[in-house]
């Protein structure tokens, strides 16, 4: 076992401070000594841009920066702030002082003749940037998705060689790996702190020292940790396990058109085979995948086993699911123009939802945004609202987060399952809507029927037509 610089020196700092890295940092700064006293003092790290300073400015005011439903995580980091060990800068000073930095920066693929390309500038400047700082001693400790090998490949490499230049010996920093399985929404901060974790060491002492960091950030004695053999297995471990979820989505895209033509409805089939153990996690019918993690994870193993080893590889599967989630929200733009006769050219339709999941404002590749874009491209008038989006930057519009009149609209498409549209006051907002497409199993069977009876037609994906 190495000597613990972590607790020589309690200072952690997040590089990133996005859905990851805040939340990351909140979770860090709740840890605490037997006496209650705070372990760490944490320092959030983040690009000078404006949506970088907004997040500092938050953090610093003890505001999670987010719009958020899990009021465990304001609560948590309001406390923090309180106590004084946690804070935000847009300043790279802090590293050198570190004893533990966690990388939580974007990693996106783009795409070059319909094929993903890896594309490290940024983050390899990012890991540059802590190269030039870091300490002796200090742990750098990857949380970002990355492509299998880029530890190996690219951050070593990357450090090794700024280090070298300010005559500090590569082996005194030490580096290990250690995916994020954040989940936002209203257990936002239980999915860091009580949930399991997957690590490994780029050495056997780098990977004790993680050892010894993320048994005082998590709850291990009720959520274990797991230890890989490399940093190419823990890379390789994200990206098969968001692959399969993917492929898991994209399965039920065609059981969804089947049970909509034949009359079934397939929530209630799911359910049923949901009974078996073995079948729990079978995935429901939805508007379509959305997030920062599913929409490009599939694609990272196949771009990383030919563009970082050379190795020609076809991953069938992950590139099926992939066209099939991006194309999914096509599904509901066709049932939709069905129920209004063919054409949505001068229709007035609510789309209610558009983040990517429940209960979180996070709009990045939000299925969404597919639904939206392409309605409007067929002549259809859009209004939106959120209960969690104020502004929606990829659109570039603004979103309402009050209801409208539902009778001014030909049709209100309920695209993402909030609970506040779990809890619609039906009697009082539904009756007088020409027409409702539930695209998100919003609505339970005992709701359909109350709309039904106040003369409101209501359709929903995934299950036969008046069901």
């Amino acid at each position: 076992m190495p000597s613990n610089s972590i607790l020589n020196n309690n200072l952690v700092c997040v590089q990133g401070l996005g859905f990851v890295g805040s939340a990351m940092a909140t979770a860090v700064a709740s840890a605490t000594n037997i006496d209650g006293s705070p372990k760490y003092q944490v320092i959030g790290i983040d690009l000078q841009s404006e949506s970088g300073i907004r997040r500092v400015n938050s953090i610093n005011s003890g505001i999670f920066p987010f719009n958020t439903s899990d009021e465990k995580l304001v609560a948590s980091l309001k406390k923090a702030h309180k106590n004084g060990n946690i804070s935000a800068s847009t300043s790279h000073k802090f590293y050198s002082k570190a004893g533990v930095i966690i990388v939580d920066i974007q990693l996106d693929i783009p795409y070059l003749n319909e094929e993903p390309q890896l594309d490290f500038k940024d983050f390899k400047s990012s890991i540059k940037t802590l190269g030039s700082y870091i300490s002796p001693g200090t742990l750098v400790l990857i949380e970002t998705t990355v492509p299998p090998g880029t530890c190996e490949k690219i951050v070593v490499p990357t450090l090794n060689k700024e280090l070298e230049k300010r005559n500090i010996n590569p082996e005194s920093v030490f580096i290990a790996h250690s995916y994020e399985r954040v989940m936002p929404g209203e257990n936002y901060l239980d999915s860091i702190t009580n949930y399991w974790r997957v690590f490994s060491g780029f050495t056997e002492s780098s990977g004790d020292l993680c050892e010894i960091f993320l048994k005082s950030v998590i709850n291990t004695a009720d959520f274990p940790l797991t230890r890989l053999a490399d940093t190419l297995s823990s890379e390789t471990a994200k990206i098969l396990e968001n692959t399969y979820r993917a492929v898991n989505i994209a399965f039920i895209d065609e059981w969804t058109k089947y049970a909509e033509k034949l009359g079934v409805n397939l929530f209630e089939v799911l359910d049923a085979i949901r009974m078996r153990p073995s079948h729990s996690n079978i995935r429901y019918p939805g508007l379509g995948v959305g997030g920062y993690c599913l929409t490009k994870d599939p694609t990272f193993a196949p771009a990383a086993s030919n563009q970082l080893f050379d190795k020609q590889l076809e991953f069938p599967f992950s590139k099926m699911a992939t066209r099939i989630n991006h194309d999914m929200p096509l599904h509901t733009i066709d049932r939709l123009k069905s129920l209004l006769q063919g054409s949505l050219k001068n229709k007035n339709i609510l789309v209610c939802g558009v983040s990517y999941r429940q209960d979180v404002d996070d709009t990045r590749y939000s299925p969404s945004e597919t639904l939206v874009s392409e309605m409007i491209k067929k002549g259809a008038f859009i209004s939106c609202h959120d209960p969690y989006v104020s502004y929606w930057d990829e659109l570039d519009i603004p979103i309402t987060s009050e209801f409208l009149e539902a009778s001014s609209f030909d049709a209100i498409v309920f695209a993402v399952p909030h609970k506040q549209y779990h809890g619609l006051s039906i009697n009082s907002w539904i009756e007088g809507a020409n027409l409702i497409l539930d695209a998100n199993g919003v609505f339970t069977s005992k709701q359909r029927k109350l709309i039904r009876s106040k003369g409101v037609r209501i359709e929903s994906i995934g299950i036969g037509d008046g069901l």
